[in-house]
């Protein structure tokens, strides 16, 4: 995938900005232009899409209804639905085998499932909940999903390693398995952090959770905890300083070490839209700023590489082409929550989901 995403690079292209009022249009798949699929009608935003190769993923969305396609995104099934649920987060292992992450009862009305974290074996019909013994936590609001490879016996063998953090609003905790879902241990996070938004996994070790300081937005401050031993301890690594501001979503492209996440504000007299950069896996960051815009606050971002990467706002999206120098306005739709990029033949394919489910083409150069 890396050979691919590199060749990709050089035949980005962004096109014209869409006014405040407008939404994408649908659109054949033309590469290097944003385009819009045909999806059920939602109320609101979608929070979550995975795909595991570039023709089979899934979305979920509030009405606990998941969505699947085999097709690339060009046409979606309803494949499960669940009332009572909120499917915050999506994440798949292959084609028959994910995880939904449940917001939980107590944040959003109508919510009344108390399951964090539910699996699927036949890909996404049926779910059974995921048994973590007695203790549990609230909410998931995001799910990573690791391969990694560790000798055993001799042999180098492969490992699926998960974690399913959350939540919005609080309280905070990590569901955590080394073994692709057979055993579970769960992480109280409660003293390190009011909310997580997302969480980030390079090996078994190694990982990063997104976070806010208290579970009060008023009282809020921007948070990144880092761990290097699995999880048993948390270190600050960046604090915004700031009331009214999470850390919403992150983007770790092309083997971790760049990275970047969105600094959502609620305070709406601040002009100022910032974006935090890493360049050493989370160990330091810094702020950039992305717009002058008190409309834009920020929902998902995603980069394919260090330098070329999309973030979500409440007023549309934002494209830098020069790792965060200079930003202009991308034709993505309204509070793209979750960005994933999947490998294909000619290239690179970005998918956002918000109130659309779109994506963007990066092809190999010479492919155009």
């Amino acid at each position: 995938m890396k050979t691919r995403l590199a060749a990709a690079l050089a035949a980005l292209a962004f096109t014209a900005p869409l006014a405040a009022e407008e939404a994408p249009a649908p659109a054949a798949a033309v590469s290097g232009e944003w385009r819009t699929f045909a999806t059920e009608a939602y109320r609101g935003k979608r929070d979550s899409v995975s795909f595991v190769d570039a023709s089979h993923g899934w979305y979920g969305t509030g009405a606990g209804d998941l969505f699947a396609t085999k097709d690339g995104g060009a046409t979606w099934e309803k494949v499960a639905s669940r009332p009572g649920s909120f499917v915050r987060a999506v994440g798949f292992i292959d084609r028959q085998s994910g995880f939904i992450g449940n917001i939980g009862t107590d944040y959003y009305p109508g919510v009344t499932d108390t399951t964090p974290l539910y699996r699927t074996r036949d890909g996404g019909k049926t779910w059974e909940a995921v048994d973590t013994g007695e203790a549990t936590i609230k909410g998931v609001c995001a799910i990573d999903i690791l391969s990694v490879k560790r000798i055993y016996q001799g042999e180098l063998q492969p490992r699926t390693v998960i974690h399913a953090a959350g939540r919005v609003g609080g309280p905070t905790g990590i569901l955590r398995s080394v073994d692709g879902g057979a055993t579970w241990s769960v992480i109280d996070m409660a003293p390190h952090a009011g909310m997580i938004l997302d969480v980030k996994f390079f090996d078994e070790m190694t990982g990063l959770v997104f976070a806010a300081t208290h579970a009060d937005p008023a009282q809020a401050e921007g948070l990144v905890l880092r761990t290097e031993d699995g999880g048993k301890t948390w270190a600050e690594v960046y604090r915004s300083g700031r009331k009214l501001e999470l850390i919403w979503k992150a983007s770790f492209p092309e083997g971790g070490h760049t990275g970047y996440a969105t600094v959502q504000s609620y305070d709406a007299a601040r002009a100022t839209q910032l974006v935090i950069r890493s360049d050493d896996r989370g160990r330091t960051w810094r702020e950039i700023e992305m717009a002058q815009d008190n409309t834009a606050r920020q929902f998902g971002i995603g980069f394919v590489s260090a330098e070329v990467g999309f973030v979500g706002t409440a007023a549309g999206g934002f494209a830098t082409k020069d790792g965060g120098r200079t930003w202009e306005r991308a034709p993505i739709a309204r509070a793209a929550n979750k960005f994933q990029a999947v490998a294909t033949d000619d290239g690179l394919r970005l998918y956002a989901i918000g109130t659309e489910v779109q994506a963007i083409d990066l092809p190999a150069q010479g492919k155009r």
